[in-house]
């Protein structure tokens, strides 16, 4: 049986409660404020889970790059307030990183 640290589910629970803030953000009209608070509590809760040396290792490996710099670069966009095209950012990166 696997152990979970205190950490780890610390972690599942920021990164659902991102889940939940990208979600109310999308649905009340891509509110810019709600989605960039939710891009932060999902990346610091899958930080939390897997560990910053596996998140690192994750996101900058070389055949992920380009989807990491989609990735990061919407939620770098939506933190500017430009949400709708920011989404569409990540989108596409969440797609490249997972495929």
């Amino acid at each position: 049986m696997i152990s979970i640290t205190e950490w780890q589910k610390i972690g599942v629970g920021i990164t659902g409660f991102g889940a939940f803030f990208i979600l109310l953000g999308a649905l009340l009209y891509f509110d810019s404020v709600l989605l960039a608070f939710g891009n932060l509590l999902f990346l610091t809760g899958l930080t939390l889970i897997i560990g910053l040396r596996k998140t690192l290792s994750f996101f900058f490996q070389w055949h992920k790059l380009k989807g990491t710099s989609f990735f990061l670069g919407g939620v770098a966009v939506v933190l500017l307030r430009w949400p709708l095209l920011g989404m569409f950012l990540e989108t596409y990166g969440f797609f490249s990183l997972f495929r």
